[in-house]
């Protein structure tokens, strides 16, 4: 972890990967949990407009992590459910990449939840 991340990421979040394999009823089967550091800002899940509802960010958060991907789950905080529908979490919708400028050490990225 690079020096400014190290301050800067204190929070903890859990994230679900999906395996690509599905259940017999079709649903995703996830990995186990992992927490990972973070730092987080919220924001709102729906807006509603003239012509309907339309989804909108809810999370975002900034970490070193770089593995996640559109379809994992990510949480708030650290869990050890197996399920991260049961444990609330929200589905990533974007994940986006930005440069390490200070120390060239770790990228940073910005997951981005929809709700």
């Amino acid at each position: 972890m690079s020096s400014l991340a190290n301050w800067s990421y204190t929070a903890q979040a859990t994230i679900w990967k999906r395996t690509g394999a599905t259940y017999d009823y079709g649903d995703p089967v996830f990995s186990e949990p992992l927490v990972i550091m973070c730092d987080y800002e919220g924001g709102l899940s729906k807006r509603l407009g003239d012509i309907g509802a339309e989804r909108v960010v809810k999370n975002t958060f900034w970490t070193e992590y770089g593995s996640a991907e559109h379809g994992d789950y990510i949480l708030i905080g650290a869990s050890d459910n197996p399920s991260p529908i049961s444990a609330g979490a929200d589905e990533v919708m974007q994940v986006i990449r930005y440069a390490d400028t200070f120390e060239r050490m770790a990228d940073d990225f910005a997951i981005i939840t929809g709700g």
